[in-house]
């Protein structure tokens, strides 16, 4: 044991370094909870790094931290919290309601709580907070500190330790063993224990056992060792040595073991007492290895040392930090002679590998043999600690044993036990393979080998190369002898691996002997090693041109193709000669399809290309020959030759290589040589470079040769595509002499391109038996009449009809024309025009028919589609036409068909019958307004047009014929003219008052008052429907007012129903001052009979304000006043008097107004005016 720091001397108080306040959950940190000058903090030293100190200004408790992370868990105040230190995170937190008693980390992830009733695990995974495991036990519940607590490795048991003193002032220990599986709880009476997990021998699973001190009052403490969680019946039985007497020191009778920590790496346990003694045992035996005195001050806390298989542990106020550990090279040799136990000297000299047991070894092993152990002897040999029992003359001495009957011979016995559990060393390895391979059992060192249980050397693999190469090869690479390896694998013909594994050991071959050899033996795998050697990573092992040599020097065409072929995959150009080679040796070789593979891969482009060509050309690949001729006479020789036999898409494709005029010479030696048998090749290569060699010369080639199906075939490819006239016109030309007529009729029906009146002119000079494709020219390019004339001329009636009635019958009325310029008999033009029906657009019939004047040959067809209801407006037009030609009954159609053009017929009209173009243009609702004016206007038409507007009630048309827009040079006499029987007939003749409203406005808004005054008289004076509307009566006095004021007055005397008031106000206005008009008018509305009395005296008020305001004639003013004798006109007439210096009349009216609200005025006046004041008494 040593120091390995001192807490103090880090600066940690020596107070605050004790049980509860200083932890050591690991040999990774100490944790120190301690208050300096009141200010409390937790330091925590990392054991890992060099003893660093850091303080944490944190008021709690206790802290322990986490065995492996820098991760702590603080508790205060019944508080627990966990933080992680390096994320300076807060984890988890949990308030408990009990008090903790002791608390410590059982491993990484969970931390028990220990209350005064109960334990519990709190995980720092989840957000659960503590989980009880169990309750502590009534014997461990009152008067008990809890000093320890400990669970086992597979967490299915639980320790919790306590002491207390006992009535003898002896300090008692209680601890508790827990049954996580079973829920039961078994007392135990010792101060302390462990759990460990130990590899008990003869067994293949490991032990987990329980470790405690017993101490029963009057009875010395014992050592008890035993198997947890193991069933009795189980394979090996449960491990439980025999129990052991602790050797407690004389000198301490009252000493007491606080801490049990088992060290893993021996076996070991390490006790310490309150006094400051260390005690290890053997777990294994449960006997005393060794007791010393390590500290005067209480060891407090402990852990495990993992590094060194040792505890360590830190000692009350003091602060030391011991590190406690086993001594190996002193162990065997002190249990051998100061405690005098030879056999757990060998015991733990064999199974810990120490030193020290060497005698006791050899004398033990020769024990075993004298007493014919062999077994015994192999396995203490096999285990013997550092091998001293495996030597030479070990395996001498079992080789001398004589073989027992039955059994195995003895050194194949210690063999056994040494392969159980170790590897064979080289000289072991080698004395068991030469008696194996001697029986046969080769198999066993090759399972051996597998498992890496032998160690390999060239010896080795010398003795095995005699009976098995590959099991030789296997010892060779694994002992590193490349010379003996690479001949195994040249035994075993696996050439390809040479080249790897000798790069890999830096081993130089002789590579072009090897091949030589191989060569001979096993040509395939000559060629494959041939190709790892050329193609290596790091360079070419082998020239390429000395492995052909080696090849070809045993006529092995296959191989050397094979492996050129993988070495000139580059296709460099430095290599032109092998690719030369490898064409050449195909070619002459007999593998003419090798290289034909090779040349259609197109692998290489630097080989003699003239010269691979004529050898092409003599083993008959005249395809690849072509390929590469590029001298005309030599195409042509092929050609001559094999043209029928090659592939014909090839031939199409390598006359693209050809130059235009080669390509044409060449086409036209072809049909020179053989036209029949060469004509569909030169008709697809024309077809497909027409465009480079030029159509007109293929064309020309064509007719040359007179080959009409030649030039079919050609252009058929080229017509649907080209845009040449002349491509078409040829191909209808072929077409016609081949006798295609489908194809003639196809392309007559469906080209765009073709000159029309050169192929119409071709087709109808052919005359051919069908005149289909004749048609489809004249219908698309509207040649109708001609095409009508040359079946009518050629007796083809039945294709004028299959014309008009299935391929256009809308140019019908065209046919029909034509016909009827032949002067075909009627009957089969009607007969025509009833096969086609509705589907004839008339219009364009009734065009043509009109023009040659036969438009009554329409009327039965006409009528009858009349009378299938057809509404169709063109028919109508036509049958309209017809019925006003031969006057039946015209004014009744257009007054009440409602499906003619009124534009179209009405034209029509002018020149036969203006007044029915009126009633046609009438019928158009509006639309023909313009036509219908011009109509009436040039043909005197004005009544109709009269009533015409005054019935629509159009403004804007009135506009237009009162401002004669319509009229032209003509205009005052038409509107003179208009005006008239507007105001003589149509006006009379109208009940509508809207159509008056709308005539007045129109007049008004042309600005023509004299008009309009003659046309107001006529409605208002002269006796009609409306005399009486005041609107009427108030508009002809306006009127007058602008136009002609001499009317006024007589328009006012004559009139009873107008706005008297205000047609007054307009009168006295400055603009017009008819003042006397304006008096009337007064005098006038307040004589009518029925008005209340205010109105009257209101009325004669402002007819007296006219005398004396705007006239100035106070005379006739009294003399009014006299005759209305109204208070209010005297107040009027007495205000005016006042005002002209007239004060005896003033005050005269005034006495008659009864009105003195003028006094004042009247005072004054009276006062300078002579005798006044007589008038006023």
């Amino acid at each position: 044991f040593a120091e390995a720091l001192n807490l103090q001397a880090l600066g940690i108080q020596g107070d605050a370094i004790k049980f509860g306040h200083c932890s050591l959950e690991s040999d990774k940190f100490i944790c120190v909870c301690e208050t300096v000058n009141g200010q409390a903090s937790v330091v925590i030293v990392d054991l890992q790094n060099n003893n660093a100190v850091t303080r944490k200004p944190i008021s709690a408790e206790a802290a322990i931290m986490n065995p492996v992370s820098k991760i702590i868990a603080l508790r205060a105040q019944g508080t627990l919290q966990i933080f992680n230190l390096e994320a300076r995170s807060k984890m988890k937190s949990h308030a408990l309601t009990d008090a903790v008693v002791f608390w410590r980390w059982v491993d990484t992830k969970t931390v028990a709580v220990v209350t005064a009733t109960a334990v519990f695990h709190w995980s720092i995974e989840g957000d659960s907070g503590p989980v009880k495991v169990f309750d502590r036990h009534a014997s461990l519940s009152t008067g008990n500190q809890i000093i320890n607590y400990k669970v086992s490795a597979d967490g299915k048991w639980c320790l919790l330790v306590g002491i207390s003193q006992h009535e003898t002032g002896v300090i008692v220990g209680t601890m508790q063993l827990y049954s996580v599986d079973r829920k039961v709880s078994q007392v135990l009476q010792g101060h302390t224990g462990t759990f460990a997990t130990i590899k008990v021998p003869g067994r293949a699973d490991p032990a987990q056992v329980l470790c405690f001190e017993e101490k029963k009052l009057d009875s010395p403490p014992k050592l008890f060792i035993m198997e947890v969680g193991r069933d009795k019946d189980a394979p090996g039985g449960v491990f439980r040595p025999q129990p052991q007497q602790i050797p407690m020191p004389n000198e301490a009778p009252n000493d007491f073991p606080v801490a049990m920590q088992a060290g893993t790496k021996h076996d070991v346990l390490f006790m310490i007492s309150k006094m400051g003694y260390l005690f290890l045992f053997d777990i294994h035996s449960g006997k005393a290895l060794y007791r010393a005195k390590i500290s005067n001050d209480p060891i407090f806390t402990t852990c495990q040392h993992s590094s060194t298989g040792g505890v360590m542990g830190v000692t009350a106020r003091s602060g030391q930090v011991l590190l406690i550990g086993v001594n190996e090279a002193n162990l065997v040799g002190y249990v051998s002679t100061q405690l005098r136990d030879n056999a757990l000297a060998l015991s733990l000299a064999t199974r810990l590998g120490l030193p020290g047991a060497d005698n006791l070894l050899e004398a033990e092993f020769a024990r075993l043999l004298a007493a014919n152990d062999v077994t015994g002897a192999a396995r203490l040999a096999a285990t013997s600690p550092q091998g001293v029992l495996r030597t030479p003359q070990t395996i001498q001495r079992f080789q001398a044993l004589p073989a027992i009957p039955g059994q195995p011979q003895p050194v194949f016995q210690y063999f056994s036990v040494l392969l159980e559990s170790n590897k064979l060393n080289q000289l072991e390895s080698l004395e068991l393979a030469r008696p194996v391979l001697q029986q046969g059992r080769g198999q066993l060192l090759e399972k051996w080998l597998k498992e890496d249980k032998l160690e390999c050397s060239e010896e080795l693999g010398d003795v095995i190369a005699a009976t098995d190469v590959s099991m030789a090869l296997s010892v060779y690479l694994r002992a590193n002898v490349p010379e003996k390896a690479i001949n195994c694998f040249i035994q075993r013909g696996e050439y390809d691996k040479v080249v790897a594994y000798a790069q890999k050991v830096g081993y130089h071959c002789d590579y072009s002997f090897m091949l030589q050899n191989l060569a001979r033996t096993n040509p395939q795998a000559a060629m494959e090693f041939a190709k790892k050697l050329a193609t290596n990573e790091g360079g070419a092992l082998i020239d390429n041109n000395s492995v052909v040599e080696t090849f070809m020097a045993l006529n092995r065409v296959q191989e050397t193709t094979a492996f050129l072929l993988e070495v000139l995959k580059g296709n460099r150009k430095e290599e032109g000669y092998l690719q030369t080679k490898l064409l050449e040796i195909n070619l002459l070789g007999g593998s003419p399809q090798v290289a034909d593979a090779i040349l259609q891969n197109e692998m290489f482009s630097h080989y003699d290309r003239a010269h691979i060509g004529r050898l092409c050309e003599q083993a008959g690949l005249f395809q690849r020959a072509l390929e590469h001729y590029t001298e005309l006479a030599d195409v042509k020789r092929v050609m001559q030759v094999a043209a029928h036999t090659l592939n014909p898409e090839f031939m199409v494709n390598y006359f693209g290589t050809l130059s235009r005029e080669a390509s044409l010479e060449v086409l036209k030696d072809l049909l020179t040589r053989n036209l029949r048998q060469n004509l569909n090749l030169v008709v697809q290569v024309s077809a497909k470079y027409a465009e480079q060699i030029g159509v007109d010369l293929l064309v020309q080639m064509f007719e040359q040769f007179k080959s009409s199906d030649g030039l079919y075939f050609f252009l058929g490819q080229l017509v649907n595509f080209s845009q040449d006239p002349d491509v078409h016109f040829k191909y209808i030309e072929a077409a016609t002499q081949m006798g295609q007529f489908k194809e003639v009729e196809r392309v007559c029906r469906d080209s765009t391109v073709y000159d029309p009146n050169t192929v119409k002119k071709f087709l109808m000079d052919k005359k051919l038996a069908d005149p289909r494709p004749l048609i489809h020219v004249c219908d698309r390019h509207d040649f109708i009449e001609e095409m009508t004339g040359y079946l009518y001329s050629n007796s083809l009636l039945k294709y004028i009809e299959v014309y008009v009635q299935k391929v256009s019958p809308q140019k019908t009325p065209q046919v029909v024309g034509k016909l009827l310029d032949l002067d075909c008999n009627e009957d089969f033009v009607r007969g025509l025009l009833h096969s086609v029906g509705l589907a004839c657009p008339v219009d364009d019939l009734v065009e043509q028919v009109e023009r040659r004047n036969r438009l009554r040959l329409l009327q039965p067809w006409l009528e009858a589609r009349i009378a299938t209801g057809n509404t169709e407006t063109a028919t109508h037009n036509a049958i309209g036409k017809i019925y006003i030609t031969l006057n039946k009954d015209p004014q009744q159609f257009l007054e009440n068909n409602q499906f003619y053009s009124p534009a179209v017929l009405g034209r029509f009209c002018e020149k036969l019958d203006p007044s029915l173009a009126f009633l046609a243009y009438k019928r158009a609702n509006g639309e023909c307004d313009e036509d219908l004016i011009r109509v009436t206007s040039a043909n005197g038409l004005f009544k109709d047009q009269a009533r015409y507007l005054v019935e629509k009630q159009d403004l804007e048309l009135w506009a237009k014929v009162l401002m004669g827009e319509f009229a032209g040079e003509e205009e005052s006499s038409h509107q003179r003219s208009l005006i008239d029987q507007v105001v003589q007939t149509a006006l009379p003749e109208t009940k509508n008052p809207d159509e008056v409203s709308t005539t007045v406005k129109a007049f008004m808004a042309a600005d023509l008052p004299q008009e309009l005054i003659e046309l107001l008289e006529r409605i208002v004076l002269q006796g009609s429907d409306f005399s009486n509307n005041k609107n009427l009566q108030n508009l002809l006095i306006l009127t007058a007012m602008k136009a002609d004021k001499d009317r006024v007055m007589d328009y006012i005397n004559r009139l009873d129903n107008f706005d008297g008031p205000e047609i007054a106000l307009v009168a006295v206005s400055d603009q017009y001052e008819l003042h006397e008009e304006a008096f009337v008018i007064y005098t006038k509305c307040a004589k009518k009979s029925g008005i209340p009395a205010e109105e009257v005296t209101s009325m004669n008020v402002m007819a007296v304000e006219v005398l004396v305001e705007h006239i100035s004639d106070l005379s006739r003013a009294k003399e009014f006043a006299d005759r209305v004798n109204d208070v209010a006109v005297w107040s009027k007439v007495g205000v005016a008097q006042l005002e002209g210096d007239m004060v005896h009349e003033a005050i005269a009216s005034f006495i008659k107004a009864d009105d003195p609200s003028r006094y004042k005025d009247v005072i004054s006046a009276a006062r300078q005016e002579q005798g006044g004041f007589e008038d006023l008494v």
